[in-house]
């Protein structure tokens, strides 16, 4: 066999070599990058070569610890029909600030058909510096200044996240906002449950979101959703240590979007401060409706308030409870809720006296108190739920007797606040109270 001809089917194994599953294969590795130094600038050629082509791409980030200062990828000129990031290997943040301080870690914004899978890690590195110094709970008077978001994903559709690790961010762990038809299924978010304001996936101005077969273990909300929201479906997530699985808080801001359409079915909730809640700030101007909102087939273990409805959201006295919420609830459906309660006030429905919660159908609640304070209890004020089914505690005086009674006077710890969202097409977070 000639040499020309060697050479020719080496050249064709080679082009095989490169391309998987019909994509096209980028490997930082080849841009230069290498374990000693960082590898932004190596990911970010490797990205632009691979949208630059007419075809699926995947662009590789090898088994290995490597060090990456930032990171933001755009795919609003992208040539390439599917772009998948593949992670195998453990990305390093810098553990003081970034090269751009008001940018995230990773972002990525403008990209259809996403895929980031690969068994890799995003770590944050939050606890060397970031969590030592947080004083966001002074509002205006944090000496910190803006700290980044671990992942941000930001204007992307039709696209899949799994099979990843995201870790010990310096705030959020994740964010996914302005998007639709996205999938975070197998996704793992970890940090220990004393990280300040590290909530695991913050879901805000989205449409058909789908978190499937996930663990959140986080110092904050596991899952937060924000306003403009509609068609999420939260199945089979484990949630603890962390703050339980939020809708808001919202009404901070006066142009937030009606929120419709939540499912959480089939979670686990273990240690967590709250379990399934949703919370509107008092003395706030906005007046969006919350509807459709079904908690079905839910597992406590040992959670200090597993059912909560809170319109008097106001951590740090930030506001005038006085003043009630705005915002309607209603059309809510809490059935088959099992497990225990680490307070005796196990079900707390703090509704807004200018907007009472309507529609709301609790069935099948079967939650036990695990101390010695006293029998478990229900609160219940401005509200009238149907009730069905065997339910312990008793729910709001039972089928026969709704009755209202003076909201807890238990406090919430405080919170930094999620209300991260975007505007148009600036992504950003807003407000975090």
């Amino acid at each position: 066999m000639s040499k020309n001809c060697v050479a020719s089917i080496f050249l064709a194994l080679s082009l095989l070599a490169c391309i998987a599953n019909g994509a096209k294969i980028f490997d930082i590795t080849k841009y230069g990058a290498n374990s000693k130094g960082d590898i932004s600038q190596a990911l970010l050629k490797a990205w632009k070569d691979a949208t630059a082509l007419s075809e699926p791409v995947t662009v590789v980030i090898p088994k290995g610890t490597w060090q990456l200062s930032q990171a933001k990828l755009v795919g609003s000129e992208a040539k390439c029909t599917s772009i998948h990031l593949k992670v195998e290997g453990t990305l390093q943040a810098p553990a003081g600030s970034l090269p751009d301080p008001q940018g995230e870690w990773v972002q990525i914004n403008y990209v259809n058909n996403l895929e980031i899978s690969g068994g890799g890690i995003f770590d944050g590195q939050g606890q060397k510096q970031a969590w030592k110094k947080n004083d966001y709970h002074l509002g205006s008077k944090s000496t910190v200044g803006k700290l980044p978001i671990n992942l941000s994903l930001n204007f992307i559709n039709n696209s899949h996240i799994h099979d990843v690790t995201v870790k010990n961010s310096k705030n959020f762990q994740v964010n996914c906002i302005s998007s639709h038809n996205v999938t975070f299924k197998r996704f793992t978010v970890s940090a220990p449950e004393d990280s300040p304001n590290t909530d695991g996936l913050h879901v805000a101005r989205s449409s058909n979101i789908h978190i499937v077969d996930s663990t959140f273990e986080t110092g904050d909300d596991c899952i937060s959703i924000g306003d403009e929201s509609s068609e999420y479906h939260i199945t089979n997530v484990k949630c603890g240590p962390g703050h339980g699985i939020s809708i808001g808080s919202l009404g901070k801001n006066v142009e937030e979007k009606d929120v419709t359409g939540i499912y959480i079915k089939h979670c686990t909730f273990k240690g967590t401060q709250n379990g399934i809640r949703i919370k509107t700030w008092p003395s706030a101007p906005a007046k969006l409706v919350v509807s459709n909102v079904h908690f079905e087939d839910i597992t406590m273990d040992n959670v200090s308030q597993p059912i909560i409805i809170d319109q008097e959201y106001c951590p740090w006295n930030q506001c005038n409870k006085n003043a009630p919420s705005l915002i309607q609830i209603k059309d809510v459906y809490v059935k088959n809720v099992r497990g225990t309660s680490a307070n005796p006030e196990a079900v707390i429905f703090s509704c807004s006296g200018a907007k009472p919660c309507q529609g709301v159908e609790i069935s099948d609640v079967d939650l036990k108190y695990t101390g010695k304070l006293g029998p478990i209890t229900t609160v219940c004020k401005n509200i009238k739920p149907r009730i069905s089914g065997k339910n312990n505690p008793t729910i709001c005086g039972g089928p026969a007797k709704n009755e209202q009674a003076a909201p807890s006077n238990k406090k919430e710890s405080p919170k930094k606040e999620d209300d991260s969202a975007k505007k148009e097409k600036s992504p950003k977070k807003d407000d975090e109270l």
